[in-house]
């Protein structure tokens, strides 16, 4: 059986987030309706859009909580779009791709996806995949800031700060930080990240931890290629000495 073409099952997750608002951009219908079908059986709000230039005219207009992305699409392909979101937001974004090549799985996690789908896949895992990046990324937070050295992290709103100037930051971003700024001086396995910034809900590839890591230092270090505060133990793992400063 195509899996696309599985029925939707009454056993999938429930809508705990049914007031969040879900943009899909897929250009083939059928895989359009089969994704808004399980969808509207969660209890999501969701838009759709055939193309890339749709997307991202909806995307200036609306509010939206998630953004499930094609990559290969016709007139502008799901990585320029995804750039351009990034441009403007920090959204959590699911890419849909035909493509299983590490090198565009990394791709689209150096410009900033939170997680990555091949083609063909189960519509009962992609609801999966969205359920748990919305219990990471909206869950009710705990109200309080983690601070080591120059950072300050905000675990209510999600933001980071820097000598009081604030980053930007994605979910995958905050979780990772997350789970640094708690283990200070600790050397930290891909593995370990895994565990402690994402639980059991993580599907992607160990390797993928490396790209949001080099997001990272982008984004904290002074000079990313020689970084003072999320250094690599080459062998063992990562390890953040933002205590140090």
């Amino acid at each position: 059986m195509n899996l696309y073409q599985f029925p939707i099952d009454q056993t999938v997750l429930s809508g705990a987030f049914m007031d969040y608002k879900i943009l899909v951009v897929e250009d083939q219908k059928e895989i359009r309706d089969v994704i808004t079908g399980y969808l509207k059986k969660e209890g999501f709000l969701f838009k759709t859009a055939e193309n890339g230039f749709k997307a991202l005219d909806y995307f200036s207009s609306e509010t939206f909580h998630l953004v499930v992305l094609d990559v290969m699409m016709p007139g502008i392909d799901g990585f320029e779009v995804l750039q351009e979101i990034r441009n403007l937001s920090d959204i959590p974004v699911i890419l849909l791709t035909a493509r299983a090549e590490e090198s565009d799985r990394l791709k689209g996690f150096d410009i900033g996806a939170d997680d990555y789908v091949v083609k063909p896949f189960s519509p009962r895992e992609l609801i999966r995949r969205i359920h748990a990046i919305f219990k990471r990324t909206y869950k009710e937070a705990e109200g309080n800031l983690i601070k080591v050295g120059e950072f300050t992290l905000d675990l209510e709103g999600m933001r980071l700060a820097k000598n009081g100037e604030a980053i930007s930051i994605t979910s995958t971003e905050f979780q990772l930080l997350h789970a640094f700024m708690t283990h200070v001086d600790a050397v930290l396995t891909r593995d370990q990240l895994i565990q402690l910034a994402f639980g059991d809900t993580y599907e992607g590839y160990d390797r993928n931890i490396d790209s949001h890591i080099k997001r990272l230092r982008q984004k904290i270090e002074t000079d990313p290629k020689n970084p003072t505060y999320l250094q690599t133990k080459y062998g063992a793992g990562y390890i953040f000495e933002g205590g140090e400063v």
